[in-house]
Protein backbone atom coordinates (compact mmCIF):
# COMPACT_ATOMS: atom_id res chain seq x y z
CA UNK A 1 0.00 0.00 0.00
CA UNK A 2 2.59 2.86 1.08
CA UNK A 3 4.70 1.87 -2.30
CA UNK A 4 1.24 2.31 -3.86
CA UNK A 5 0.70 5.83 -2.54
CA UNK A 6 4.30 6.97 -3.49
CA UNK A 7 3.85 5.31 -7.24
CA UNK A 8 0.07 7.06 -7.66
CA UNK A 9 2.08 10.30 -6.48
CA UNK A 10 4.71 10.21 -9.26
CA UNK A 11 2.60 9.02 -11.74
CA UNK A 12 -0.65 10.09 -11.46
CA UNK A 13 -2.26 6.60 -11.32
CA UNK A 14 -5.16 6.12 -8.71
CA UNK A 15 -4.26 3.38 -6.39
CA UNK A 16 -6.98 0.85 -5.18
CA UNK A 17 -5.08 -0.84 -2.57
CA UNK A 18 -6.80 -4.29 -1.58
CA UNK A 19 -7.96 -2.84 2.04
CA UNK A 20 -9.71 -0.47 0.28
CA UNK A 21 -12.32 -3.11 -1.02
CA UNK A 22 -12.05 -4.83 2.53
CA UNK A 23 -12.84 -2.00 5.01
CA UNK A 24 -15.85 -1.29 3.05
CA UNK A 25 -17.14 -4.49 3.54
CA UNK A 26 -15.68 -5.03 7.49
CA UNK A 27 -18.45 -3.38 9.37
CA UNK A 28 -20.87 -5.73 7.54
CA UNK A 29 -18.95 -9.17 7.52
CA UNK A 30 -15.36 -10.13 8.31
CA UNK A 31 -13.64 -10.79 5.05
CA UNK A 32 -13.08 -14.13 6.39
CA UNK A 33 -16.68 -15.22 5.77
CA UNK A 34 -18.24 -16.32 2.84
CA UNK A 35 -20.24 -13.07 2.66
CA UNK A 36 -17.46 -11.01 3.31
CA UNK A 37 -15.38 -12.38 0.58
CA UNK A 38 -17.85 -12.28 -2.01
CA UNK A 39 -18.75 -8.58 -1.71
CA UNK A 40 -14.85 -7.87 -1.84
CA UNK A 41 -15.01 -9.87 -5.07
CA UNK A 42 -17.78 -8.20 -6.35
CA UNK A 43 -16.86 -4.72 -5.34
CA UNK A 44 -13.26 -4.94 -6.65
CA UNK A 45 -14.35 -6.45 -10.14
CA UNK A 46 -17.03 -3.16 -10.78
CA UNK A 47 -14.16 -0.92 -10.12
CA UNK A 48 -12.06 -2.88 -12.46
CA UNK A 49 -14.63 -2.81 -14.90
CA UNK A 50 -15.78 0.63 -14.70
CA UNK A 51 -11.82 1.79 -14.75
CA UNK A 52 -11.01 -0.69 -17.61
CA UNK A 53 -14.22 0.83 -19.65
CA UNK A 54 -13.04 4.42 -18.11
CA UNK A 55 -10.55 7.14 -20.01
CA UNK A 56 -8.02 6.85 -16.86
CA UNK A 57 -4.40 5.68 -18.02
CA UNK A 58 -4.79 2.95 -15.64
CA UNK A 59 -4.89 1.43 -11.99
CA UNK A 60 -2.39 0.30 -8.91
CA UNK A 61 -3.92 -2.21 -7.07
CA UNK A 62 -2.18 -4.31 -4.24
CA UNK A 63 -3.08 -7.73 -3.77
CA UNK A 64 -1.35 -10.65 -1.16
CA UNK A 65 -0.90 -13.26 -3.74
CA UNK A 66 -0.67 -16.96 -2.62
CA UNK A 67 1.40 -18.46 -5.21
CA UNK A 68 0.45 -21.59 -4.35
CA UNK A 69 -3.17 -21.42 -4.52
CA UNK A 70 -5.00 -21.97 -7.89
CA UNK A 71 -7.81 -19.98 -6.90
CA UNK A 72 -5.30 -17.18 -6.42
CA UNK A 73 -3.20 -17.71 -9.93
CA UNK A 74 -7.43 -17.74 -11.14
CA UNK A 75 -8.20 -14.52 -9.60
CA UNK A 76 -5.29 -12.74 -10.80
CA UNK A 77 -5.70 -13.68 -14.41
CA UNK A 78 -9.45 -12.77 -14.64
CA UNK A 79 -8.57 -9.47 -13.23
CA UNK A 80 -5.79 -9.13 -15.77
CA UNK A 81 -8.25 -10.48 -18.78
CA UNK A 82 -10.63 -7.37 -17.28
CA UNK A 83 -8.20 -5.01 -18.51
CA UNK A 84 -6.75 -6.69 -21.74
CA UNK A 85 -10.04 -7.46 -23.36
CA UNK A 86 -9.90 -3.54 -23.74
CA UNK A 87 -6.10 -3.32 -24.60
CA UNK A 88 -4.85 -2.55 -21.44
CA UNK A 89 -1.24 -3.43 -20.43
CA UNK A 90 -0.85 -5.09 -16.97
CA UNK A 91 1.97 -5.01 -15.17
CA UNK A 92 3.14 -6.81 -12.34
CA UNK A 93 5.59 -5.91 -9.27
CA UNK A 94 6.13 -8.08 -6.71
CA UNK A 95 7.67 -7.16 -3.23
CA UNK A 96 9.16 -9.61 -0.76
CA UNK A 97 10.63 -8.72 2.81
CA UNK A 98 11.69 -10.85 5.53
CA UNK A 99 8.81 -11.45 8.06
CA UNK A 100 10.48 -9.37 11.19
CA UNK A 101 10.36 -6.31 8.42
CA UNK A 102 6.38 -7.01 7.89
CA UNK A 103 5.89 -7.67 11.30
CA UNK A 104 7.43 -4.09 12.10
CA UNK A 105 5.47 -2.29 8.92
CA UNK A 106 2.23 -4.07 9.67
CA UNK A 107 2.30 -1.88 12.93
CA UNK A 108 3.06 1.31 11.30
CA UNK A 109 1.08 4.30 12.31
CA UNK A 110 0.77 4.91 8.78
CA UNK A 111 -0.50 1.73 7.89
CA UNK A 112 -2.81 1.28 10.87
CA UNK A 113 -4.43 4.59 9.60
CA UNK A 114 -5.24 3.25 6.52
CA UNK A 115 -5.92 -0.21 7.51
CA UNK A 116 -8.44 -0.49 10.56
CA UNK A 117 -8.99 -3.80 10.58
CA UNK A 118 -5.01 -4.19 11.35
CA UNK A 119 -5.78 -2.53 14.24
CA UNK A 120 -6.01 -5.59 16.53
CA UNK A 121 -2.36 -5.90 16.38
CA UNK A 122 -2.27 -9.47 18.18
CA UNK A 123 -5.03 -10.95 15.50
CA UNK A 124 -3.08 -8.85 12.42
CA UNK A 125 0.27 -10.27 13.61
CA UNK A 126 -1.04 -13.83 14.34
CA UNK A 127 -2.76 -13.45 11.04
CA UNK A 128 0.13 -12.20 8.93
CA UNK A 129 2.46 -15.22 10.12
CA UNK A 130 -0.37 -17.89 10.19
CA UNK A 131 -0.52 -16.55 6.31
CA UNK A 132 3.48 -17.08 5.61
CA UNK A 133 3.53 -20.28 7.29
CA UNK A 134 0.30 -22.04 5.46
CA UNK A 135 0.86 -20.00 2.27
CA UNK A 136 3.77 -19.04 -0.62
CA UNK A 137 4.05 -15.52 -0.97
CA UNK A 138 6.15 -14.56 -3.05
CA UNK A 139 6.99 -16.84 -6.41
CA UNK A 140 9.74 -19.20 -7.69
CA UNK A 141 11.96 -17.74 -9.92
CA UNK A 142 10.29 -17.73 -13.68
CA UNK A 143 7.19 -18.99 -12.23
CA UNK A 144 5.65 -15.53 -13.25
CA UNK A 145 6.25 -15.65 -16.97
CA UNK A 146 5.06 -12.21 -17.92
CA UNK A 147 6.98 -9.90 -19.48
CA UNK A 148 5.64 -7.12 -17.59
CA UNK A 149 7.16 -8.27 -14.27
CA UNK A 150 10.06 -6.80 -11.83
CA UNK A 151 10.34 -8.43 -8.06
CA UNK A 152 11.91 -6.02 -5.57
CA UNK A 153 13.04 -6.82 -2.35
CA UNK A 154 12.20 -4.24 -0.26
CA UNK A 155 13.05 -4.81 2.87
CA UNK A 156 15.71 -1.90 3.19
CA UNK A 157 14.35 0.17 0.49
CA UNK A 158 12.13 3.65 0.85
CA UNK A 159 8.45 3.41 -0.38
CA UNK A 160 9.48 6.67 -2.50
CA UNK A 161 12.84 4.58 -3.66
CA UNK A 162 10.98 1.62 -4.81
CA UNK A 163 8.03 3.62 -6.55
CA UNK A 164 10.95 5.10 -8.53
CA UNK A 165 12.00 1.71 -9.58
CA UNK A 166 8.53 0.68 -10.68
CA UNK A 167 7.96 4.00 -12.99
CA UNK A 168 11.56 3.83 -14.48
CA UNK A 169 11.47 -0.06 -15.25
CA UNK A 170 7.99 0.56 -17.13
CA UNK A 171 8.39 4.22 -18.22
CA UNK A 172 5.31 5.06 -16.11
Amino acid sequence: MTVGQELEKITGLKLFHNHMSIEMVAPFFSYGTEPGKRLVRLFRRAIFEEVANSELEGLIFTYLWSFDSQADWDYVESVCQIFEAKGGEVYFVELEAELEIRLERNISPHRLKHKPTKRNIEFSETDLKSKMARNRLNSYNGEIKRENYIRINNSTLSPEHVAGLIKQRFEL
